[in-house]
């Protein structure tokens, strides 16, 4: 749908039909008296000869000009098919111990960060992308920016950490981030392969958060079809990877995104590929007032010829 800046502007619109009217009101008296006072030129001049018929479509042209110009001057925007707004897209990660399983090749993390590489580089020119990563806490690995291949060199560059899975603190961190550049559609990309158990912010708490700024979150949970050992405890007993896909699921369908499971290096790859496909971009409004004096002007230049042209002056 169009829309304008300055709408109060369109009132000086009543102006047409007000000069349309005195316009016809004016024809109709000179018609009266060249009836009246019986002058064939005056009568002809009066009911139709090309020199009035001429002059009447200099009088319309006028009229369109003046239309032109106070819609113009009122800031008219159009969503244009072919022009697309940009996307905030915030890759939240998760880099806690449990990353370093190695049933991904090389690692779980690894694997993560090369996936998320075809992400970034299906991104649009427009899109501003950048990354979070989590473990006990959460801290910014990339700000937000245009440019994909800086976000990319800081994506390469994170190494895992020891430390537990805050998922609540990296997803609250992500979405601040998503807000940072206003006016733009906000996308969140979690993706984990534990249960939160740390942080000072629940999930709970970073959905409310999310949904306040009107963030899609898109969760990715990342294991195998087999338990995975990650180690030991104390009296040798197996420490197993586990996967909390209930949480997962519930911040996708509160945020309107969706979930995902991965289970190898290629559910991986094409989990990314499907969410860069299903980021949908909204119209962008344009300003088209540009385009508008544009037409004031050519009709303008119409009428002068009309007016002047042709070697020939109309009195």
């Amino acid at each position: 749908m169009a829309g304008f800046e300055t709408v109060w502007v369109l009132v000086f619109l009543v102006v047409i039909p007000a000069l349309y009217y005195v316009y016809k009101r004016v024809i109709k008296k000179k018609k009266k008296a060249a009836i009246k006072f019986s002058n064939i030129g005056f009568i002809k001049s009066a009911l139709g000869n090309k020199r009035s018929k001429r002059n009447e479509m200099m009088f319309y042209l006028a009229l369109l000009v003046i239309a032109l110009m106070i819609i113009g001057f009122a800031n008219p925007h159009v969503p244009l098919k072919q022009t697309k707004q940009g996307v905030n897209v915030v890759l939240v990660l998760d880099v806690s111990g449990s990353m370093l399983a190695e049933d991904y090749k090389p690692t779980r993390l690894e694997a993560a960060k090369r996936s998320a590489e075809i992400l970034l580089k299906s991104l649009k020119e427009k899109d501003h992308a950048g990354i979070v990563v989590f473990e006990s806490g959460a801290t910014t690995a990339a700000y937000l920016s245009p440019y994909k291949d800086k976000v990319i060199e800081k994506l390469r560059s994170i190494a895992p950490k020891e430390g537990r899975t805050a998922i609540g603190d990296g997803l609250s961190l992500g979405v601040d981030m998503a807000t940072s550049i206003p006016n733009k559609k906000k996308v969140v990309i979690l993706l984990s392969d534990g249960v939160n158990n740390a942080g000072v912010i629940s999930p709970e708490e970073a959905v409310a958060f999310a949904k306040t700024n009107n963030i899609q979150v898109y969760t990715i949970g990342l294991g195998s079809e087999g338990k995975v050992i990650l180690g030991y405890d104390w009296f040798g007993n197996p420490q197993y990877a586990e996967l909390d896909e209930a949480t997962l699921q519930a911040i996708a369908k509160e945020t309107g995104g969706d979930y995902f499971k991965s289970v190898d290096d290629k559910t991986l790859d094409e989990i990314y590929k499907n969410i860069s496909q299903d980021i949908k971009r909204e119209k962008e409004e344009t300003n088209i007032k540009d385009w508008l004096f544009l037409a004031a002007l050519i009709t303008f230049l119409v009428y002068l010829y009309l007016r002047y042209g042709g070697k020939r002056v109309i009195q």
